[in-house]
């Protein structure tokens, strides 16, 4: 529920015993020990257990797997969420973490106890005298998930909110003296079925936990109260249009006053005028209607200035609700997103409802502050909540930091539910918006809300344009679309898409980033024109990294990373644990490249409404996607920082539209330079300027662009950058960096000589091994065989899918999508490497080898075999595999490359600069392979 302050004019007791400090208090908490029962046979309503005493005893706030009840993890354990791979239940590979006592599973973390079904929550209060006549209510701040109450053997009734507070009026119920509280919880989908993916309430990240969470208490309000307070703000007129429900439950008309005042949070010495209204209430309730003025210079919320204020509205019999607001319109306008006007470009990520230690969302300012704060230190101002809404603490400490927060209805209905077809889901949407809008409407960082994520349904589109224009005309203090992915109808007011990403699901090696060669010169622009609303990319990125097997060690709560395990004993079984740490950074690395190409080609599409991350931080489930910089506890993977984040995503960032990312040093460089700054206020006076650097940082070229004012918005463009190359005379990995006053971006450019000298040695160069490369070898010859595309056997390697992206999302749940491998790794000062500058990962010159290669399983040529190029495996299979082997056959000396390094070669200068590397090393002393293969090996590779 939103914030607020109760002050009472009659004392009460307190919890059980009654002593003076109780009665001073307005409310009973019920946080301890509570008696407590399973049910899974569904007995407990037919046996009343609500009238005996249960047996067992249990903590509360907390579940039952933070109590470590429920059933231990079996085969047959009844989980919430879809497994697209049941690999796991015949495969052997995980025949061992099939057995009894040894269950692990890959697919998401794993809880240390699980139970799905009703459970039966007990607890003895003692109600004070003062309470009589009284409006009680119980609270409970977040159950999982329907929830019945009785006192002693009367049934109040059910909730079944999965989104906000579930409260119930006891006022009929309980009355002076001692009483029984008995709370059936029930964490089973039924008729009402969201979803079972929805982070509502699956296994894949939240847990479908039972049990209730956060605040927990009986309270205790005058017969004449406030229910309810909406605020609605109207920036333009300096003023606030107020509504308060007042409830009266003395049975008569009510003559009385109400006070309305505002203070500033961090300046609460500042405060509005008071206004005071006589009001007659009814015998049942009135709705109060008025406007406060917030005086001549009201200060406004927003991402720079996150100010919030309080108002306070006051019966004259002393209740009193504190409601937190702001002062903002944010709203879709001209094909862009704006807040008071200012042009806004959301910078996002999703929150899936992750949280390890405990298994249900945290209900304290303090994590909800930390995660805000971290996701602002990498630049971003927004924050989506997939398919599930989080509790009061999320959205007080996001008007605090200064966050636009998209909300939604708890739902993803797609896979085993659908919407528009009439079953109860639909009808439980709009009781989820309502409450959630009722509960948290108020809080200026609720800017975007939608049904869910990527709806299904015969009559999906028709339900939720009803649905869309529902909310677009009862309340105005924030924009609505239709639903997160699709449908882009009519009726929304922006569009969350998933058509302008450099990735999308299902395109596999026909990407933008995997079949196009590297260059940041395209934009979204001719994907978004069709529509005339704010267009936000749908989860863009989805880009993964090796699993930090550190990581299981801070796992100390109720879940456990079993799936990291099976990955890592995977990895030691295949001989290659200790490269685990160098496959995160290598695999990062790449990872950190994939979200720069995602996150500027959005900054450079004109009219752009801004993005939203799949992930910043890890998503454990579906398979275990590993998509985020951070880990599933917000924490820095150690391959990018928080600084270096914030280059290509921040409030202002320097962009070039290179037309390709490897040049000749006979070509130009030249590069149309802009600039997208969505700052508080135009950046005055900026004074932009560019260089290049080789490897050591040494400047080789630099220069100076327009000067001057640079307004809101994108696509800004600043000058042109135009430079000769021709002094660039060996080969060399140089950063273009631009800055803009203290914003400033680089990017990772390769020159090589367009001349070069020549080899002198007798290498023979083939792409089939046959009867005269063997013949040239068993004479002690040299021979380099470089493969075309295709020509591995699948069982030697040829059925891995190669890109140059890391893997999209994973290979699990997106049922094998290429690519299969998370790039290279590579020793950077291997004299293989003299003449092809690289670093231990991939960067933009290693497209064209990704591109036109097959991998090789390194096992497949000898027993351990170290490759010179190795390319990084899927943690599901964890194999050696490689791309440039040397060997000795017979007398000779083989360089095996599964790139084709010489098809089309004239067009391809990385293929060329990388082929002259590998000829100086074989024509040179170093090139001494000390492993013998037969020659029948090598034919054994090939189709």
């Amino acid at each position: 529920m939103m914030k607020r302050i109760f002050i009472l004019v009659n004392f009460v007791l307190g919890v059980i015993s009654i002593d003076t400090n109780a009665q001073e208090s307005n409310k009973i908490p019920l946080a301890g020990e509570w008696r407590f029962q399973t049910d899974p046979s569904d007995q407990g309503i037919a046996q009343k257990w609500y009238t005996g005493a249960l047996k067992k005893t249990i903590h509360l706030p907390g579940s039952m797997t933070t109590n470590g009840k429920g059933d231990d993890i079996s085969l047959l354990t009844p989980w919430t969420g879809e497994i697209v791979d049941s690999s796991y239940f015949f495969q052997s590979q995980y025949a061992p973490y099939r057995i009894d006592g040894n269950i692990k599973i890959p697919f998401w973390l794993q809880p240390v106890k699980y139970y799905k079904g009703a459970a039966w929550y007990q607890k003895s209060v003692a109600v004070p005298a003062g309470w009589a006549r009284q409006h009680l209510e119980l609270f409970i701040e977040r159950s999982h998930w329907e929830t019945t109450v009785w006192v002693d053997d009367k049934c109040v009734g059910m909730k079944n909110s999965l989104a906000t507070a579930q409260v119930f009026d006891l006022s009929g119920y309980l009355t002076p003296g001692k009483h029984q509280v008995t709370i059936r919880v029930d964490n089973r989908v039924k008729d009402i079925n969201v979803g079972m993916n929805s982070h509502s309430i699956t296994d894949h990240t939240q847990t479908n936990w039972n049990g209730m969470a956060g605040a927990l208490y009986i309270s205790a309000r005058p017969q004449l109260f406030i229910s309810d307070v909406q605020l609605y703000p109207d920036v333009a007129n300096k003023k606030v249009h107020v509504k308060v429900l007042i409830k009266n439950t003395t049975g008569a008309r009510v003559n009385t006053s109400i006070q309305l005042n505002t203070q500033l949070q961090h300046q609460p010495g500042v405060k509005g005028k008071l206004l005071v209204k006589n009001i007659t209430v009814p015998a049942d309730s009135l709705l109060f209607e008025t406007d406060y003025s917030m005086g001549d210079k009201p200060l406004l919320w927003d991402e720079f200035h996150p100010n919030v204020y309080t108002m306070e509205a006051r019966l004259k019999n002393g209740d009193l609700s504190a409601v937190d607001f702001g002062m903002r319109t944010f709203s879709a306008a001209g094909g862009r997103l704006t807040n008071n006007g200012r042009n806004v470009f959301l910078r996002g990520t999703l929150e899936c409802a992750v949280f390890p230690l405990t298994g249900y969302p945290a209900t304290d300012l303090a994590s909800w502050l930390r995660i805000f704060e971290t996701a602002k230190s990498y630049g971003l101002n927004h924050l989506r909540f997939h398919s599930w809404c989080p509790p009061e603490a999320a959205f007080q400490a996001a008007d605090q930091v200064g966050f636009y927060l998209q909300i939604e209805c708890s739902s993803w209905a797609n896979s085993d539910t659908r919407i528009g077809e009439g079953a109860p889901i639909d009808q439980y949407i709009y009781e989820e918006s309502n409450a959630i809008i009722k509960a948290y409407g108020n809080h200026p960082s609720f800017c975007m809300l939608t049904y869910g994520n990527e709806p299904a349904g015969k009559g999906y589109q028709e339900y939720l344009a009803k649905f869309t224009n529902y909310w677009k005309q009862k309340d105005g203090r924030r924009i609505y679309t239709a639903g997160s992915g699709w449908p882009a109808i009519a009726e929304n007011e922006y569009n969350v898409t998933p058509d302008p990403r450099i990735q999308s699901w299902g395109a596999g090696l026909n990407s933008v980033i995997n079949a196009q060669a590297p260059r940041s010169d395209y934009d979204w622009s001719a994907i978004i024109s069709k529509w005339q609303v704010p267009t936000v990319s749908h989860e863009i990125g989805q880009w993964c990294v090796y699993p930090d097997f550190k990581e299981i060690k801070k796992y100390r709560g109720v879940l456990k990373a079993k799936n990291f395990e099976i990955f890592q004993s995977t990895l030691h079984d295949n001989g290659l644990g200790q490269l685990a740490d160098s496959f995160l950074l290598a695999s990062g690395k790449l990872q950190a490249l994939c979200y720069k190409a995602d996150i500027e080609a959005a900054l450079r599409t004109p009219g752009f409404g801004g993005f939203q991350l799949l992930g910043l931080y890890d998503f454990p489930g579906q398979g275990t996607a590993l998509v985020g910089v951070l880990n599933a506890f917000w924490e820095n993977k150690g391959y990018v920082t928080a600084k270096e984040f914030r280059q290509f995503c921040n409030t202002t960032v320097p962009l070039v539209r290179l037309p390709k990312m490897v040049y000749l040093n006979n070509e130009q460089l030249k590069v149309p330079v802009e600039v997208a700054h969505f700052g508080a206020v135009p950046l005055k006076n900026a004074k932009p300027l560019w260089r290049v650097t080789d490897g050591k940082g040494k400047v080789l070229f630099k220069g100076v662009l327009k000067q001057g004012d640079l307004p809101i918005g994108n696509c800004i463009r600043i000058g042109e950058i135009a430079q000769d190359l021709s002094t660039v005379t060996t080969p060399s990995k140089l950063t273009l960096s631009v800055s803009v006053n203290e914003f400033q971006n680089s990017w990772d450019l390769f020159v090589y000589p367009a001349v070069k000298p020549p080899v002198e040695n007798k290498i023979l160069l083939t792409q089939v091994f046959d009867a005269k490369a063997e013949a040239y070898l068993q004479e002690g010859g040299s021979v380099l065989l470089t493969l075309r595309k295709g020509a591995v056997k699948n069982d030697c390697g040829g059925s891995v899918a190669v890109g140059f992206s890391s893997i999209f999302w994973n290979t699990a749940w997106t049922k094998g999508q290429a690519p299969h491998t998370l790039g290279v790794l590579v020793d950077p000062r291997h004299p293989v490497f003299n003449e092809f500058p690289t670093d231990y990962y991939s960067n933009w010159q290693w497209w064209d080898a990704m591109s036109h290669s097959n991998v090789i399983i390194s096992d497949a040529i000898a027993g351990h075999m170290r490759p010179l190029i190795r390319v990084i495996d899927d943690w599901v299979s964890g194999r050696s595999l490689g791309l440039l082997y040397e060997c000795k056959i017979g007398k000779g000396k083989l360089m095996l490359s599964g790139i084709d390094l010489v098809s089309e070669a004239e067009t391809r200068v990385e293929a060329q600069q990388l082929l002259y590397s590998i000829k100086r090393y074989m024509a040179g002393q170093e090139f001494q392979p000390s492993i013998a293969v037969k020659a029948e090996t090598i034919r054994a590779l090939m189709n």
